[in-house]
């Protein structure tokens, strides 16, 4: 019932409440990024509840800079000085309360990765996609970004194999601290770091 019921209603009273609250904060962040970079948001295609394709938001952290050829800078090079900040207190999280708003994600649950991304999971792997994607969840109170990738997947299954209230409860409160403390913390992309997991785990991913 949680699931299936309860869940969705939590996500929507809590995000709307939550977004009243940051409205502040989002209009400054807004405000500032469109000053100093021009657009304020980054939109991007992410797989949500069986696989359907949505557009996730978020604050823009990196610029457009490129090198003589036309080419993106890497990463590291394109992060700003305002996007180390907001990554770092998970400020450019705030844009995706409007996500859940929408019915595209939830506040809790597996984070959601590229579409690209899609063929490489394995069966058990794929279970994350039954439920919504969430801004955070287990994997991210278990390590964040400091956690190797077997270890974020398996943590993703564990969830969704185990959703509960009281777990989302506890992966809210504990999100909450790490946010606060800023802790966990890794500025490189995601995408980025499952690439070169792939790459790796050749056995596991098609190359």
């Amino acid at each position: 019932m949680y699931k299936n019921v309860f869940k969705r209603v939590i996500d929507l009273s809590a995000s709307l409440i939550g977004f009243i609250i940051l409205l502040p904060i989002f209009l400054l962040v807004t405000l500032i990024l469109l000053i100093t970079n021009g657009q304020p948001f980054f939109f991007q295609s992410r797989p949500g509840k069986n696989e359907k394709v949505f557009r996730i938001m978020k604050f823009k952290s990196m610029s457009d800079k490129k090198d003589k050829n036309g080419k993106l800078l890497p990463d590291a090079e394109r992060v700003t000085t305002l996007g180390i900040f907001i990554r770092k207190f998970s400020l450019d999280e705030i844009p995706q309360l409007l996500n859940v708003i929408k019915g595209d994600m939830s506040l809790i649950g597996p984070r959601p990765l590229l579409v690209k991304y899609l063929p490489y999971y394995t069966e058990e792997e794929k279970i994350r996609h039954t439920v919504r994607p969430g801004i955070t969840g287990l994997a991210q109170i278990s390590g964040r970004n400091s956690i190797g990738w077997d270890d974020k997947l398996a943590k993703d299954i564990e969830y969704v194999k185990n959703l509960s209230f009281k777990t989302d409860l506890i992966i809210l409160f504990k999100t909450v601290e790490k946010v606060v403390k800023g802790s966990d913390i890794n500025l490189s992309p995601d995408e980025l770091d499952f690439d070169e997991y792939r790459t790796v785990k050749k056995t596991k991913f098609i190359s």
